[in-house]
């Protein structure tokens, strides 16, 4: 499942990128009653994804996988995203990398308009033998 459009920007220790699927009505985290603003969290999770993934491959390493350990922070201005019009920009700042460990910040914006805000930790997968 992919649900950002692009890239805008990136260095080593931020990415914003663009989406514009929270508008589509077979959004895979879409509900009945549209889609909350909770599933933001699944948004800045894959700019995330998206800069670790530049950055290694940037760095000429294979990409690892990893799983979001925890969200914590997490404050939600909006209800619902289904109903804004323009498109979304997540951005996502990495705060710590150590030992395969990172801990962001994002937050999702619409124009101007603060949507959400929250910090994750990211865990490397462990390795099976």
């Amino acid at each position: 499942m992919c649900l950002l459009d692009s890239v805008s920007s990136w260095n080593e220790d931020e990415i914003s990128c663009c989406a514009t699927s929270h508008r589509n009505p077979d959004n895979p985290l879409r509900c009945a009653d549209g889609l909350s603003s909770l599933q933001g969290i699944e948004y800045g999770a894959q700019a995330m994804a998206v800069h670790g993934g530049l950055l290694m491959r940037q760095q000429g390493e294979a990409i690892s996988e990893g799983y979001l350990a925890a969200v914590k922070n997490v404050v939600l201005h909006v209800d619902w995203l289904h109903d804004i019009e323009a498109p979304l920009r997540i951005q996502a700042t990495r705060l710590l990398a150590q030992g395969g460990q990172f801990m962001y910040e994002f937050s999702m914006l619409s124009e101007d308009r603060q949507l959400l805000e929250a910090r994750a930790i990211v865990m490397p997968r462990p390795v099976q033998e």
